[in-house]
């Protein structure tokens, strides 16, 4: 049996820095909520971009906590008017694990999915207001200035979940807005109530 050796030079050429893709993540915005009864992204306003700039624009929450007990952050998009009603189309799976064991879950969700309509998607789980209690995710919008077709969405949310013990809750959302002009504004807000505290990172993403 042949033995092969690998030497360091190899090795070396592999892992160095040089090699290594860095990606092409670029900050764009960052929003911290405060009380706040919206957090909203305006391209062409302080900075923000939501343009052709980037092909893909991502958007990261960390930690957001309402100000209500089972307040669930959400999104809407604005279509070139004043409101945030771009018509949607979605699909929500959630997957949840009770702080006890007790019980567990994967299923899909039809009572948070929208078929044709103007209302904000949830993103997150009914979060419980305790003081070390929140939600974190991802979503990521495609192509929003594209006047050919609908605009795609994905979001990915882990949250501590309102109930007696808590959970872990992850939610998983995806759809488009159903509108062929651009997307030029991205607003969060919970279901009721303020966002108490939070931050939400945009970042747009060049093409590889």
């Amino acid at each position: 049996m042949a033995l092969v050796k690998y030497n360091n030079n190899s090795i070396s050429a592999v892992t160095a820095a040089a090699s290594i893709p860095s990606g092409a993540l670029t900050h764009i915005k960052t929003l911290t909520a405060s009380s706040s009864g919206t957090l909203s992204f305006v391209h062409g306003t302080d900075g923000v971009v939501l343009d052709s700039t980037y092909p893909i624009y991502q958007f990261e929450f960390i930690n957001m906590h309402p100000a209500t007990s089972g307040g669930q952050l959400t999104i809407n998009f604005r279509d070139g008017g004043t409101a945030y009603d771009a018509t949607k189309t979605t699909t929500v799976f959630d997957a949840y694990q009770k702080e006890d064991g007790s019980t567990s879950a994967l299923a899909y969700n039809a009572s948070k999915d929208l078929a044709q309509s103007t209302s904000a998607q949830i993103l997150t789980v009914d979060t419980i207001n305790n003081n070390d209690a929140s939600a974190s995710g991802i979503v990521t919008l495609y192509n929003p200035s594209s006047t050919t077709f609908v605009k795609h969405f994905i979001g990915d949310s882990q949250g501590m979940g309102d109930g007696s013990p808590p959970y872990s809750h992850r939610r998983m959302v995806a759809g488009y807005a159903n509108v062929t002009v651009a997307i030029d504004g991205v607003q969060f807000a919970m279901s009721s109530g303020n966002i108490d505290s939070g931050t939400i990172k945009l970042y747009g993403i060049k093409d590889s």
